[in-house]
């Protein structure tokens, strides 16, 4: 096809070819999520805790004003105030310790390859594997305990606490961003397929056939196959 630049010099580009699928999806643009369940068949993949595993004994600290929040990973997570003078913890409020049984019951109802995304969104940075910490500091609101759940999502380049917030009064949900996360399909980022479209610079002088000029000059063309040579030496 013939193409224009902000110059108005004309260019010949050629579109590249994409292939297409029997299900008449273009292979450029098959969802890796989709593909992981028959790709665990050959491969046995790390689950997401698995991955996680590398963040045993590490603890992560996030200042917001006031507070301080702290979390170890699958022991505890806790709000505290620290004087900066005595470096001494004023005031403190544990959000939670680390449940494996209500983790586990939380992701009862995902795959064989344990995975937990958000189900409110297909876009894969929004995905998250969720830990459940209960049992903290008695609410005086609720007169229960605190609880939070702990999301890590796929994100570079180093892991650390990117956000609390409250959801309800006194249960929280704090995200972490866990780089190891990033080695599992499901929460890497679907990344757009880029094609090369070449073009060559056309003569100045160029111009483009019109359709109707073309047909019309289509009906003076032909092509002779399978010429008899016999009956062509018979007319000589």
């Amino acid at each position: 096809m013939v193409m224009p630049d902000k110059n108005g010099e004309n260019y010949l580009c050629f579109l590249p070819r994409v292939e297409k699928a029997k299900s008449e999806m273009p292979h450029t643009q098959l969802n890796v999520s989709s593909m992981i369940v028959e790709t665990e068949k050959r491969v046995k993949l790390k689950t997401p805790d698995e991955l996680l595993e590398a963040l045993k004994g590490l603890c992560f600290v996030r200042q917001e004003g006031w507070w301080s929040y702290e979390l170890c990973y699958q022991q505890k997570l806790r709000q505290f105030h620290m004087e900066d003078e005595k470096e001494k913890v004023v005031q403190e409020f544990i959000l939670g310790v680390y449940d494996e049984e209500a983790t586990a019951a939380f992701n009862q109802n995902l795959s064989d390859i344990s995975t937990l995304k958000d189900p409110r969104s297909k876009d894969a940075s929004q995905r998250y594997h969720a830990h459940q910490y209960t049992n903290g500091t008695i609410c005086d609101l609720t007169n229960e305990p605190r609880e939070t759940e702990v999301r890590f999502v796929c994100s570079e380049p180093r892991a650390m606490i990117s956000s609390i917030t409250e959801l309800s009064t006194c249960k929280y949900a704090l995200t972490v961003h866990s780089p190891v996360l990033c080695k599992h399909p499901l929460f890497q980022e679907e990344r757009p397929v880029w094609h090369t479209i070449n073009c060559n610079l056309l003569p100045k002088d160029y111009k483009q056939a019109k359709p109707d000029k073309v047909k019309a000059d289509d009906k003076h063309i032909f092509m002779a196959t399978d010429i008899d040579s016999s009956r062509h030496d018979s007319d000589e």
